[in-house]
């Protein structure tokens, strides 16, 4: 069941380290379906612990640009 909790407004003293589903999705451009697929294929870097999945920011960009200078991938 998912809650509807307040979105605390970030700090801007307080660097992102990582990104949730739905954040992550956006930052890639893509749906969050999509992000799912790939997260669960293993294609997608990520960090999971219990029922959180964290996408963290620095190995979410190598990724990209990894994918982006092999050509998109396969």
């Amino acid at each position: 069941m998912k809650t509807d909790t307040p979105t605390i407004p970030p700090d801007p003293a307080t660097p992102v380290l990582a990104l949730r589903i739905r954040e992550a999705a956006a930052a890639l451009g893509v749906s969050e379906r999509t992000l799912w697929a790939w997260t669960a294929s293993g294609d997608v870097p990520c960090v999971k612990r219990g029922a959180v999945t964290l996408y963290p920011v620095d190995v979410l960009r190598r990724w990209l640009d990894e994918q982006a200078t092999a050509g998109g991938g396969r």
